[in-house]
C-alpha cells in the first residue's frame, strides 16, 4: 500500500489503488471475536487422541508442548457475554465515586466485591483475597466445572441459562490465559500449580479408571474435604484440586444454608468471573496488551480498552474526567 501511495501518478496504479484499498479491509478481520478455552479436567482425563505421529509424542519435551495445544479450544464471544461484561462495568462504576482513589480501589477487587454484595464473603473469601490470583483462577475453574455437572445431574431442575454458560466460558478462558498467555496475568506460579494439580487429578482418575468428565466431576464432589490438604501433603505440593472440591461444596451449600436457588448461585459465579476478568485486564502491562492488538487482540485487551473508556483504570490522573458510557 505504501509503494502504491508513492506512485499514484501512474495510470495503472491509479486504477489498482482503489480496488486494493477496498479489498484489504474486507479480507482481513480486525478481531476474530473468539476466545481461547482450556478445560483442566478434560486435560487430565486425556480423552483426545494425539493429532500427530505417536513417535513424536514419545519424546518427552515435544510431547508436553503438543499436549498443551491438543486440549486448546476456541469459542465465539457472544453478544450476550459482551453485554454481561458491559453491564457489570456499569454497575461497578455507578457504585463508587469518581475520584482517583475510589477508581484504584475498584480495579483492585478480584471477586471479593461481588461476594461482599452477596453477603457471602465470610464463607468464600479464602478462595479470593487470601490466596494468589493464579491460585484463585484454578480454584474457581475447577469448582465451576464441578458445580455445573452437579446441577446437570439434578432431575428436577437441571442447570441452564446464560449465567451458567457465561461462567463456563470465562472459567475456561481465564485458564487459557494462565497457560497460553501467562505474561498477561499478574506474576505468580500458575504453571507450577497447574502441573501439580494435573498430576494429582490424573493419579486420582487413573486409580479409579474414570474417563468420562461427568463421572469424574461427580467423584470429586464425593471426596471428603474435612482435612486440609496441607495437613496430608505438606506445603511442597502446589495442587489445588481438593481445595477446589471444598469451594464447589461451599457454593452448592448456598442453595441450602442461604436459601438460594440455582439461578442465584450461577449469577454469583458469573459475576465473580467477570470481576476476575476485569482485574486481570487492568493489571496486565500495556505493552502486553499492545502486543496482542498487533494480532487482533485478546478478549482481555478489549475489556481493558472498555475499562479505559469508562475511566476504570489505575492510570487515571487527578483532574481528568472519566468517560461514562450508556446503552441507548
Amino acid at each position: 500500500m505504501l509503494w502504491l501511495e508513492k506512485h499514484k501518478n501512474n495510470v495503472a496504479v491509479d486504477l489498482l489503488h482503489p480496488a486494493i484499498s477496498l479489498a484489504i479491509p474486507l479480507a482481513r478481520k480486525r478481531w476474530s471475536d473468539t476466545m481461547g478455552q482450556y478445560n483442566l479436567i478434560r486435560f487430565c482425563l486425556k480423552d483426545r487422541p494425539p493429532k500427530f505421529c505417536t513417535v513424536v509424542h514419545k519424546i518427552k519435551f515435544i510431547s508436553l508442548f503438543l499436549e498443551k495445544y491438543r486440549y486448546k479450544d476456541t469459542e465465539n464471544v457472544s453478544d450476550a457475554l459482551k453485554e454481561l461484561i458491559f453491564e457489570e462495568l456499569q454497575r461497578r462504576l455507578s457504585s463508587t465515586s469518581s475520584d482517583v482513589n475510589a477508581c484504584k480501589q475498584l480495579v483492585s477487587r478480584r471477586g471479593d466485591w461481588v461476594l461482599e454484595q452477596a453477603q457471602c464473603l465470610d464463607n468464600l473469601e479464602w478462595s479470593i483475597t487470601k490466596v494468589e490470583f493464579d491460585r484463585s483462577i484454578l480454584l474457581w475453574h475447577i469448582a465451576t466445572q464441578l458445580c455445573y455437572y452437579c446441577d446437570r445431574n439434578k432431575k428436577s431442575r437441571p442447570v441452564q441459562g446464560l449465567n451458567c454458560m457465561s461462567s463456563r466460558l470465562l472459567s475456561r478462558y481465564m485458564l487459557y490465559l494462565l497457560l497460553m498467555c501467562p505474561l498477561m496475568l499478574p506474576n505468580g506460579i500458575g504453571q507450577i500449580r497447574f502441573q501439580d494439580t494435573c498430576a494429582e487429578a490424573t493419579e486420582f482418575f487413573n486409580a479409579r479408571k474414570y474417563k468420562d468428565e461427568k463421572e469424574a466431576c461427580s467423584l470429586l464432589l464425593g471426596v471428603s474435604t474435612d482435612i486440609s490438604p496441607s495437613d496430608v501433603k505438606g506445603n511442597i505440593c502446589k495442587s489445588v484440586l481438593f481445595d477446589a472440591c471444598r469451594l464447589a461444596k461451599e457454593l452448592n451449600k448456598l442453595e441450602t444454608n442461604a436459601g438460594w436457588d440455582g439461578w442465584k448461585k450461577w449469577d454469583l459465579i458469573t459475576h465473580v468471573w467477570v470481576e476476575m476478568l476485569c482485574y486481570a485486564a487492568s493489571h496486565c502491562q500495556w505493552i502486553d496488551h499492545a502486543q496482542q492488538l498487533r494480532r487482533g487482540g485478546e478478549l482481555l485487551t478489549h475489556v481493558w480498552l472498555l475499562m479505559a473508556h469508562f475511566g476504570i483504570t489505575e492510570q487515571v490522573q487527578e483532574g481528568h474526567s472519566r468517560a461514562r458510557l450508556v446503552i441507548k
